[in-house]
């Protein structure tokens, strides 16, 4: 997958699309989802060209990597999410319906969500 510098969450990394937002750095941002799945979702995005997960792990250092994911649980902790629990996603191409390239991270929380898959009651 190619970065496309004019996807949505590029646009607004650099201003020129608006978000709802919940926290911002210099190297991370996390805003309300549009199309909400849960009462609380929350996208958390790192600043820079990373089309996924893969890309962002091959591409960013192992420091890079871990800050990101330190702000992803204080973003979850902001939303006051640590005692009713939480959960992460992030879809990673075609298979799994990423809509965006742009690697993203998926909060949700605030209701009982369920099996891992639609049906699926197993964890």
């Amino acid at each position: 997958m190619i970065y496309d510098a004019n996807n949505i969450f590029a646009k607004i990394i650099r201003g020129e699309a608006s978000a709802n937002k919940v926290f911002e750095d210099d190297e991370v941002l996390a805003f309300h989802n549009i199309a909400k799945a849960a009462p609380t979702h929350v996208l958390v995005i790192p600043k820079g060209d990373f089309t996924n997960f893969a890309d962002f792990a091959k591409k960013a250092d192992v420091i890079k990597v871990g800050n990101f994911f330190a702000k992803v649980a204080k973003v979850a902790s902001m939303l006051d999410l640590d005692s009713s629990g939480y959960r992460l996603i992030s879809n990673i191409g075609a298979d799994a319906s990423q809509s965006v390239p742009h690697f993203h991270v998926h909060i949700l929380g605030k209701k009982k969500l369920g099996g891992l898959i639609a049906g699926d009651n197993s964890h």
